[in-house]
């Protein structure tokens, strides 16, 4: 069980204040979430060869074709309103005001 200290030293790290009234509330909190993140001990996971932890690996999709070249470029410059040259332009919504 979490301690009201222990809160304080948490809150201190991440930079918040909390306030006497709210201590309590967050040492509860505090201890159903670290109840929840408990519960992953819990898990039945699957075992590598010789009861090991399986290895991490990424799963990765296949590489496909690529579409030729420029296929969509005109579809896509169509829809800007405006060009200057080659490049598109739109309408400017940062200032420096």
């Amino acid at each position: 069980m979490a301690t009201t200290e222990e809160v304080k030293k948490l809150a201190a790290l991440a930079r918040i204040t909390v306030g006497k009234a709210e201590l309590e509330k967050f040492t509860a909190e505090f201890d159903a979430i670290l109840a929840y993140v408990g519960q992953l001990e819990k898990l039945d996971l699957p075992q590598g060869k010789g009861g090991e932890k399986p290895a991490l690996r990424n799963v990765m999709r296949a590489d496909g074709e690529p579409h030729t070249a420029l296929a969509y470029t005109e579809k896509l410059s169509e829809q800007f309103p405006s060009r200057e040259g080659d490049a598109l332009s739109v309408k400017q919504i940062i200032t420096h005001d």
